[in-house]
């Protein structure tokens, strides 16, 4: 495999899907080849992902907090009947008595103003309940915590003693029904400071339990401030915090770069500026970070913020692609009526926009910088001393091309590439990227103008929009802007709309010179908290559900090369003239690998001519790779038909290759 990430993966199944997949790769050194005459030199990024906090992607989700609402900071602003006790609920076994309340005064941090106050009264047994004893709190997770028989919790929380006379407190792991109480976990220790401070304490469960809450007990009579209760596994992926089978989940795409934080997260939804994303308060100690309403109308923390996002990437080997907003504020904010009356957005005051070009040049000092520069030095503090070495940044996502916005975009843009000319900026084609749309036509116009090197296009459509849009081979190839397609998808998981999907990326990928970077969206989706259909990958608390469509994208993702050749594959007289056909052959030079791929959306079986003639130093022998079934299976959370079929065969310079209805095939070829 390419990704030491990858290979460093703990045996998930899609660790083992992609190792079969991938077939004879390997990362052994080895000299990289010549490209034979007749191929088109295409981009080697062409596959990224799009990480965005919508479906609960991130709290509850990657994240790998199990705590839900553990700061107290849930709001109705965030969402009708939310406050700071959402999660939580009073917990006094044994009748012991105690006032909750929820508190501001001298908080943690301003950031974090809200914490709960444990007024206990008695802790004596009133009765025998099993040697249960205290008043406190307990918290349910998200939608329950699942925990793992011999698994190792780290728990953490802020306390403050008030009287300072120092306070036993019980941890515990529990599941009650009726009378009954299971007990997972438990662990005790002793306050002993007036002023806020963190104790942390590891449980171990002894059973596996799919809806265990977390227990907390003040086991002495007085006063005790609570915050920032934590329950994380130790198992995270490489240590950082990633749920693992979510993070090897996007290991096995094995893409080239990573967006964040959105899409519309990005620069606030329906509230105005005051929800918009800002990325300094995401950073630092996560008890200093300034909790936000999410655009999807739930809560963010920012346990993951952007130091996670930088490390995430890192781990993954993606380059990092952040997306800043650029002063103006989402179309859709209050139903779409802007506060000048006019139908569309919002925008800031030209005189402050200072404080958004700031925004962009701190966050390059912050990721590239040295550790004595002023944000260096924070990025240096949090555990990574050497800059993670952004190369790409994104200004805004989808606006209107207003007048306002065109305006604004250029004061930013000016000001950021004249300070960094390294750094490559993305731009934005709109919300519909579709040739008769305006904004498209106005945001190419001003990419043009400034030269502006990347520009992203979105657009969600039926299937037959991918099986029939072949837009890119007539796109002018003098354009020194190149295209990202950062959000795109059929509107439906079924496999024909994977296949429609694949149809359209071969297409995209002959035409890899134009367009350099695409990622599928939107990338997660929790069960049961669903903003948005269809979602590349699915997932409860306790398994990841991929869709049809993901195992198409790991195909792409691991055929990246340098060079396109659009002859070494051949279809009939009949075929050729089907729509619903499509074929690709791509050589990576440096791991000496050619990928061949035919997408057949149609409901026949055809064969095709492979003319290999060209590659001196082929192995005899190929790996393939074959998803495939009927047009209308799907992948649920009930059943996953849809799964790639992995064999060898014997290659030769001419050969044919039977390809079945409804599939999608990839041989790869050793060099």
């Amino acid at each position: 495999m390419t990704n030491n990430s990858f290979l460093n993966a703990r045996g998930s199944r899609f660790a083992a899907m992609a190792l079969m997949l991938a077939g004879s790769m390997s990362i052994s050194a080895q000299k990289a080849m010549k490209a034979p005459e007749g191929g088109k030199q295409i981009s080697d990024k062409l596959l990224g992902i799009f990480f965005e906090d919508i479906s609960s992607s991130a709290d509850g989700g990657l994240c790998a907090e199990l705590i839900q609402n553990g700061s107290f900071e849930y709001s109705p602003a965030e969402r009708d009947g939310w406050g700071p006790g959402t999660s939580w609920s009073v917990s006094r076994p044994g009748h012991s008595l105690g006032l909750l309340e929820v508190k501001q005064q001298d908080p943690i941090h301003p950031n974090n103003p809200n914490y709960m106050r444990l007024n206990v009264e008695r802790t004596r047994e009133f009765y025998d309940y099993k040697g249960w004893r205290g008043f406190g709190l307990q918290n349910a997770g998200f939608d329950g915590i699942s925990i793992k028989a011999g698994a190792k919790y780290n728990f953490s929380v802020f306390l403050r003693d008030v009287e300072g006379t120092g306070k036993k407190v019980r941890v515990s792991l529990v599941k009650q029904q009726g009378w009954n109480e299971q007990v997972f976990a438990d662990t005790t220790f002793t306050t002993n400071s007036k002023n806020w401070k963190k104790y942390a304490t590891e449980l171990t469960a002894n059973a596996d339990c799919k809806d265990a809450q977390l227990r907390m007990l003040i086991l002495d009579t007085g006063t005790v401030d609570v915050d920032m209760v934590s329950l994380i596994p130790q198992d995270t992926y490489k240590g950082h915090g990633m749920r693992p089978d979510l993070a090897e989940a996007l290991a096995a795409l094995h893409p080239k770069f990573m967006r964040f934080p959105g899409g519309c997260v990005v620069h606030g939804g329906g509230d105005g500026f005051w929800d918009t994303y800002r990325w300094k308060n995401t950073i630092g100690p996560k008890e200093q970070r300034k909790a936000l309403k999410n655009t999807w109308g739930y809560h963010q923390s920012y346990g993951i913020g952007y130091f996670e996002y930088f490390q995430f990437c890192e781990d993954l080997g993606m380059e990092p692609l952040p997306i800043l907003p650029c002063g103006v504020n989402c179309q859709g904010t209050n139903g779409g009526w802007s506060l000048t009356g006019k139908r569309g957005q919002d925008w800031v005051p030209m005189s402050e926009m200072d404080e958004w070009v700031d925004e962009a040049l701190d966050l390059i000092e912050w990721a590239n910088g040295d550790k004595n520069t002023k944000w260096g030095r924070l990025r240096a503090e949090a555990g990574h001393p050497e800059p993670f070495n952004l190369k790409y940044l994104g200004l805004g996502n989808e606006e209107l091309i207003s007048e306002e916005f065109i305006e604004r975009f250029k004061y930013i843009y000016e000001r950021v590439t004249k300070a960094h000319p390294e750094i490559i900026i993305v731009g934005t084609a709109g919300p519909g990227s579709h040739s008769d749309n305006p904004d498209y036509i106005n945001g190419w116009k001003l990419a043009e103008e400034i030269g502006l090197p990347i520009i992203d296009e979105h657009y969600y459509e039926p299937r037959t929009y991918f099986q029939e849009k072949r837009q890119y081979d007539s796109y002018p190839r003098d354009r020194k802007t190149k295209v990202y397609l950062g959000e795109y998808a059929a509107k439906d998981k079924k496999l024909i709309d994977a296949l429609s999907e694949a149809l359209y990326l071969i297409h995209v990928e002959r035409n890899a010179d134009i367009v350099e970077m695409t990622s599928y969206a939107p990338l997660f989706a929790r069960k049961g908290a669903t903003n948005w259909d269809p979602d590349l990958i699915y997932f409860d608390n306790d398994k990841v559900y991929p869709t049809c469509s993901y195992y198409v994208q790991q195909m792409f993702g691991l055929s990246a090369g340098q060079y396109y050749y659009g002859d070494c594959i051949k279809f009939n007289e009949a075929d050729a003239k089907n729509n619903l056909l499509e074929q690709s052959a791509v050589l990576n030079t440096q791991k000496r690998e050619l990928y061949l791929k035919v997408a057949n959306a149609s409901d026949h079986a055809t064969t095709v001519d492979l003319d290999l003639a060209r590659f001196k130093s082929m192995k005899g022998v190929a790996n393939v790779t074959t998803i495939s079934g009927q047009p209308n299976d799907e992948n649920n959370y009930d059943q996953q038909p849809i799964a790639p079929v992995n064999e060898t065969v014997k290659v030769k310079k001419q050969m044919k290759l039977d390809v079945k209805p409804y599939s999608f095939t990839m041989l790869t070829i050793k060099l």
